[in-house]
């Protein structure tokens, strides 16, 4: 070995045991390692930041800005009518689960699927009094499956894209990863919804509502177009269940009527009288066709996003012993208070026409900016973490189309997928479907400073022939094995090393030693690389390995050994099915 090769490993070495320890944020690791690199003379200074524009990193960060911009748009929760059904069987509750989850995860980045769905399971596994952790892992892992179906739905598959680019002159295409993608998927969804979630230990924990968001009275306006339009209020009653809403009254003309008013039939302008917690509501309030009182102010395909905050009305506040009819808030602010909540009572005044009293939560509802500026002036004090964006659901089918559009438009060739996605933001952003805060924290940066890092490492490393020795190491270990044994063993290395690295982290390093093992044998580098790919993104025995599977841990009540149950007999499964299949499409 020569000295910057022995320099080029031990540092990767050091990496991978930061990592592993977790002590130290990743980008930090990375960001050292990169700067430690340069210091050492194996990456050039000039050179040392080109990762940051490597077109990899671009499209990782439109991939999360535009799923952001798919959930503001309601375009996502169109599934929640098919999916949530208290009344399935478990298995079945997981099968319908899985395959929406795979789904999504092909359209948008799969960590924000799960974030969608998991909500969902939730609310299914309270209602059907079960412990969460029996559906809740299946479903990481179906979000994580299907993220393998296109270039976009996983990081791994966009480093492996561009990676090919870089070393054959041509990427692999949006759709070239599906073939494969879609028997690993198929498989493993089978494998979890019949048998997987049988291995998973019962924590006992039961799925917890929301309650501890606070319950607000709030108002709903009914349109005229309103699929509730001449019903009568109780019919609407196990809609509002399923939401965990209670409808406690109707307000018609001004006046409150007598009661809960559940024999009186909805009319156009009529206000319902809701009960729960501002998610839980807003839920409700698009399931039911109606709209939040004040929102129409804001209405329109090119209306502002709209946000709802919790803050509570401190003794001196301008808010205190008065109404927002008498502090003309729409007017003045352009805000809308929506609910109030005071210790759970109950009143029968309007929500605008109710004295605001010190220690009651208000919600507030408005544009993101006007928010914050409206607090201030009614002297309330926002509590942190508790902002509800509000769905634009009438902007569904044209978020949909944007996106359809942008990805046509990179399938057929006209654009680079980069500027395809950009032009998709782009178009959101100005018809207000994602704000100009949402778009930065949309993105998760320390994933992409990972990234921008390790790509000059992984090139150092490269041109080094360091790549070249541990593809002689794994060839001559396997000597006399057929190619397709080859195939098995890279990727069971990769699957390794992404149960505990970062799977862009393991895409980066083992894309270019399968290259080189594919040379040495002499076969084509195409199905090593998706074997790659495949491997990277099947990290199921930790909750390091993927970010879906930290997510989970938490809300499941899952340890660190209870992953590896189901875990070890999916990657064996991912295996099995996966060589056959990448040979099958990607001849050698």
């Amino acid at each position: 070995m020569t000295g910057d090769q022995i320099f080029l490993f031990a540092l990767l070495g050091a990496v991978f045991v930061m990592l592993v320890w977790g002590r130290v944020r990743y980008d930090l690791v990375a960001f050292a390692a990169l700067i430690i690199a340069v210091a050492g003379g194996v990456v050039d200074a000039h050179h040392a930041f080109d990762g940051f524009g490597h077109e990899a990193v671009i499209i990782i960060a439109l991939v999360l800005i535009v799923s952001r911009a798919m959930l503001n748009s309601g375009a996502v929760e169109l599934i929640a009518q098919f999916v949530v059904s208290p009344d399935r069987s478990l298995p079945a509750h997981i099968s319908v689960m899985s395959v929406a989850g795979a789904a999504l995860s092909a359209v948008i980045n799969n960590v924000a699927a799960l974030v969608i769905l998991m909500t969902l399971d939730i609310e299914t596994a309270k209602k059907a009094k079960r412990a969460i952790s029996l559906s809740l892992m299946p479903l990481s892992f179906a979000t994580i499956l299907g993220g393998m179906i296109t270039m976009i739905g996983t990081p791994p598959n966009i480093v492996i894209a561009q990676f090919r680019e870089r070393a054959l002159g041509e990427p692999f295409s949006m759709f070239d990863f599906s073939p494969v993608g879609l028997v690993c998927a198929v498989a493993g969804i089978a494998f979890v919804a019949l048998v997987g979630w049988r291995l998973i230990p019962q924590t006992g924990q039961k799925a917890a509502g929301e309650g501890e968001a606070g319950s607000f009275l709030a108002e709903a306006k009914v349109l005229e177009k309103s699929k509730s339009l001449g019903k009568q209020v109780s019919e609407l009653y196990e809609l509002s269940e399923e939401h965990d809403v209670a409808i406690v009254g109707l307000v018609r003309r001004g006046k409150r009527l007598p009661g809960l008013a559940s024999g009186e039939e909805i009319r156009k302008n009529d206000f319902l009288v809701l009960e729960g917690n501002p998610k839980s509501i807003e839920t409700f309030i698009g399931a039911a066709g109606l709209a939040a009182a004040g929102a129409e102010n804001h209405g329109g395909l090119t209306g502002r996003s709209l946000t709802m905050i919790e803050a509570i009305v401190p003794e001196g506040a301008r808010m205190a012993g008065r109404t927002a009819l008498d502090l003309r808030l729409l007017y003045r602010r352009g805000v809308t208070l929506l609910g109030v909540s005071r210790q759970g009572r109950r009143f029968r005044e309007r929500v605008r026409k109710l004295t605001i009293k010190p220690g009651d939560v208000v919600l507030l509802l408005g544009p993101e900016g006007r928010l914050a500026n409206a607090a201030e002036w009614l002297g309330v004090l926002p509590i942190a973490d508790r902002n509800h964006i509000v769905i634009q659901r009438g902007k569904a089918a044209f978020a949909i189309a944007t996106f359809a559009v942008a990805v046509g438009l990179s399938v057929v060739g006209l654009l680079p997928l980069a500027i395809s996605l950009a032009g998709a933001v782009c178009v959101y952003a100005a018809f207000n479907l994602i704000s100009p805060r949402e778009v930065y924290e949309s993105v998760e940066w320390p994933v992409l400073v990972l990234l921008a890092c390790l790509i000059p490492l992984g090139l150092a490393l490269e041109q080094s022939g360091g790549t070249a020795l541990i593809a002689g190491l794994i060839v001559s270990a396997t000597g006399g094995l057929p190619a397709w044994a080859v195939l098995a063993a890279v990727m069971i290395v990769t699957m390794t090393l992404s149960d505990f690295l970062n799977n862009v982290a393991t895409a980066l390093i083992a894309a270019p030693i399968a290259m080189q093992v594919a040379e040495r044998l002499g076969v084509s580098p195409d199905p090593f690389l998706m074997g790659v790919a495949v491997a990277a993104s099947c990290a199921f025995l930790t909750p390091i390995g993927h970010k879906n599977n930290t997510i989970i841990m938490g809300p499941g009540g899952y340890s660190f050994g209870d992953y590896w149950r189901m875990g070890l007999p999916l990657e064996v499964l991912i295996i099995v099915v996966s060589v056959p299949a990448i040979l099958f499409f990607w001849p050698l």
